[in-house]
């Protein structure tokens, strides 16, 4: 039936392009922009799991998922988790790589690196003088007497 026509006009076709356009063009206010994880807090998780123990007609439980957004595999994670009494494991974890700690002689090492460099600097002046001092020395033996007489 290409090309049938409604009794409003509008073909089918144009119907179905119209309604693409607006998909791409009409933003959902219920969907976010950009897709985020979930991070389940402690008590959120032991509330929930309370919550599901206390479910005891037939589909309450079912209920409850649906009203929080869940899966039953949360649920089951959850309970594993609280059995292997692990408070920890049922707060959210931080993602990505570990930090590093830092090295508690790294202080110690640039400070003795500075004085490092100080003393060596202090050594290179003092070898300078030192030198200095053997020129002047050379220059004031090897010159002639006032009187005219050589040291030798």
């Amino acid at each position: 039936m290409e090309g049938a026509r409604r009794a409003t006009g509008i073909s089918s076709l144009d119907e179905a392009a119209a309604s693409r356009r607006n998909l791409y063009t009409v933003a959902d206010p219920e969907v976010p922009e950009r897709a985020f994880r979930r991070k389940f807090t402690a008590d959120y998780k032991l509330r929930i799991l309370n919550e599901a123990e206390g479910c005891k007609q037939p589909g309450q439980c079912g209920a409850l998922l649906r009203r929080e957004g869940l899966y039953s595999s949360h649920l089951t994670t959850w309970r594993r988790q609280a059995e292997r009494g692990t408070l920890r494991a049922l707060s959210p974890r931080k993602r990505g790589p570990k930090a590093q700690q830092p090295n508690p002689l790294a202080k110690r090492v640039v400070t003795l690196e500075k004085e490092n460099q100080h003393l060596r600097h202090q050594l290179k002046q003092a070898e300078t003088i030192i030198e200095v001092q053997k020129k002047i020395s050379e220059i004031l033996q090897g010159s002639p007497d006032p009187k005219g007489r050589n040291n030798s």
